[in-house]
């Protein structure tokens, strides 16, 4: 949220909602010293802004400054780590935005979205998405208005052809749901890099990897996911113009990703 400019000391002004938030915290520090009890900390009193991992939006959203990696949630209330070469299926995950690591790939719409509500988020409409991208001079690319070859993760190399191409290009019938989904194939070097390893592609709201890497899901009701990935981010529009509707929301396979919302 944008603050106001302080008000003249002789106008009389509403007080924003960061000041009445400090005002009442300072109350309630003052009642629990008469009391003879521990203050809390500010930081948790008057607390504002977005969540660790995520960056704000001209302050009228969050979003994820990296895309998601997962955790696995257990019945028992624990957790266990998720390994992102690997579907989540029937699991429960929650999404996490960390830097450095290998995003979660293998992941449908439907299950992209459960992944953001157990961390108490949501998945990024597709206006969101695109304004987070473009960043504040709304740009075709996170970094500027022109291609720059190397910026993203959008010139790897083909694990699927490396796989099931026998030395060439893969033929039509090697593209079935198993080999899609093989969990070798974005553990090639050259293949998904970790999060925020291509320092120049992040857009000027702070935001990692929106081109290339891994395909990333948005909420659209019709299965629609935006940026490209680690081998293509052109053929359906350039950078955060890219667009993909041709699949249902349960689909996944090797190059589909996500980050949330809030």
């Amino acid at each position: 949220m944008r603050q106001p400019h302080p008000p003249h000391p002789r106008a009389l002004r509403p007080l924003s909602l960061a000041r009445s938030m400090a005002v009442a915290a300072g109350v309630t520090a003052l009642g629990l010293a008469i009391l003879g009890l521990p203050s809390p900390r500010p930081a948790a009193a008057a607390r504002k802004g977005c969540p660790a991992g995520m960056a704000s939006v001209r302050g009228e959203f969050c979003i994820d400054r990296f895309e998601a990696s997962t955790v696995e949630l257990l019945p028992g209330g624990g957790k266990r780590r998720h390994s992102p070469f690997e579907p989540v299926g029937k699991l429960k995950v929650k999404a996490l935005s960390r830097r450095g690591v290998k995003p979660q790939a293998y992941i449908s719409r439907n299950q992209a979205e459960a992944a953001c509500q157990n961390a108490g988020k949501r998945l990024c409409t597709d206006e969101e998405w695109v304004t987070a991208c473009k960043g504040k001079r709304a740009t075709v690319f996170p970094y500027g208005r022109e291609r720059e070859r190397g910026a993203c993760n959008d010139s790897g190399v083909s694990s699927f052809n490396r796989y099931f191409g026998q030395g060439g290009e893969a033929p039509l019938s090697a593209f079935t749901w198993a080999n899609m989904n093989d969990v070798r194939l974005n553990q090639l070097e050259g293949t998904l890099a970790p999060t925020g390893s291509f320092r120049r592609c992040k857009s000027s709201f702070g935001v990692h990897d929106m081109v290339g890497n891994l395909h990333e899901w948005t909420s659209a009701a019709r299965g629609t996911f935006r940026g490209g990935y680690y081998l293509d981010s052109a053929r359906h529009g350039d950078g955060c113009d890219y667009k993909t509707t041709a699949h249902s929301t349960g689909y996944h396979d090797y190059s589909t990703g996500f980050r949330c919302c809030k």
